[in-house]
């Protein structure tokens, strides 16, 4: 129960601001338990160039305030250049946006850059209506959307709460599928590996095994512990990865020290070693459920390291930390051979062209059928013995 009158439409207003470091006095809007949405991460992203105008992310945030000048929510709101780094893949929309005489971009997104996981898009303050907070902000985005001649609105890695919560005639749910590893109380890795069939615990352990059979030592270190040559080290191994998979990385180097400065007690990095030289390593995200698998890279190849340093370690810290889940990222079907689930994502879009509202509409109801049939199919050939 809340000790405050619900809100009123009549009793709000909204405000912009083109960045994060603007809001420094309203450091509550970003006082949650989500590491992605926090102050230091999304300033960090800022203060470090990788979010700006000039890199396809204006951003547009959104504060609530009620007529007495009170905070009540935040949305963090980016005008879009592009579509890259939102891993919720609307190319195919622009291109037939712009086919049909229109312009796709600049669009409007709701989402953390480069980060595809699920968590709050809309913080309330305590005390205030929530859904009926969230419904006020998703109002002010769309008139933005709507006043500034905005092809679209789109709102990624949402709860499934908070899609079917706000799902409208006018703002569409979009699924999609990833995999995280579900911790049901294990007192450890072999406990883990006793809930598999045998042939897929005989895998595992081939494949870590496999992993360190060059003489590679491998260690979790927490993030007050990681040194500067240690983040040249995986700045490194990330700069190859993502010239590899984008072309061109995201991120500079700056964004990592200052991460590690600003929010230490939210970072794991799993270094490997050969010879005491660094030559591969993942980083790793802390939240107050789960481990959050975000970045990986390597200088040397070596059968099975990256399953070892991705997966098994993560769960290795899950259930040392008594965590309830491991999320290693978007994709991967690869991963249910090592006990990781498929998962459903949700996302919302707002599409004001009737007609091209229309024809997403009829799409995105064709999608969801064939994530479902996929996670269904997927769900059904796990490779636990049983599941409670």
């Amino acid at each position: 129960m809340t000790n405050n009158p619900p809100l009123k439409i009549s009793d709000t207003y909204t405000t912009a601001f083109t960045s994060v470091t603007a809001l420094a006095d309203e450091r509550w809007t970003l006082a949650n338990n989500d590491p992605f949405t926090s102050m230091a991460f999304l300033t960090a992203l800022e203060e470090c160039g990788a979010v700006a105008p000039d890199t396809g992310w204006a951003p547009k945030h959104l504060l609530l305030k009620d007529a007495n000048e009170r905070s009540v929510a935040f949305m963090p709101l980016y005008l879009k250049g592009h579509s890259m780094g939102e891993y919720v893949f609307d190319h195919a929309w622009a291109a037939a946006f712009d086919n049909a005489g229109g312009q796709y971009y600049p669009k409007l997104l709701s989402a953390v850059p480069f980060t595809p996981v699920a968590g709050p898009r809309i913080i309330v303050q305590d005390g205030y209506d929530k859904d009926q907070a969230e419904a006020l902000l998703i109002k002010a985005a769309k008139g933005i959307a709507a006043n500034s001649g905005l092809s679209s609105l789109h709102i990624n890695f949402v709860s499934e709460e908070f899609a079917k919560t706000h799902e409208a005639p006018d703002l569409f749910i979009r699924t999609d599928q990833q995999f995280h590893w579900y911790n049901r109380g294990y007192a450890s890795f072999g406990e883990f590996l006793e809930t598999l069939n045998s042939r897929k615990r005989k895998q595992i352990r081939r494949e870590r095994k496999a992993a360190m059979a060059s003489d590679i030592t491998i260690t979790q270190i927490h993030g007050r512990d990681i040194s500067e040559a240690q983040w040249d080290a995986f700045y490194g191994f990330y700069l190859d990865t993502g010239m590899r998979k984008w072309g061109q990385p995201y991120l500079n180097r700056e964004f990592f020290s200052l991460i590690g400065k600003s929010m230490p007690d939210n970072l794991m990095l799993v270094m490997c070693e050969r010879a005491g030289k660094p030559i591969a390593a993942a980083l790793n995200f802390i939240g107050p459920d789960a481990l959050y698998g975000r970045w990986w890279g390597a200088s040397e190849h070596h059968p099975f390291l990256h399953f070892e340093a991705c997966y098994y370690q993560a769960i290795d810290y899950a259930i040392e930390h008594k965590l309830a889940r491991v999320e290693a990222g978007a994709q991967g079907p690869h991963k249910v051979a090592r006990g990781y689930e498929p998962t459903t994502t949700w996302s919302l879009h707002h599409l004001p062209d009737p007609n091209f509202s229309e024809a997403i509409e009829r799409y995105l109801r064709r999608e969801r059928k064939q994530v479902k049939l996929e996670s269904d199919y997927l769900s059904d050939h796990l490779p636990f013995k049983t599941l409670d």
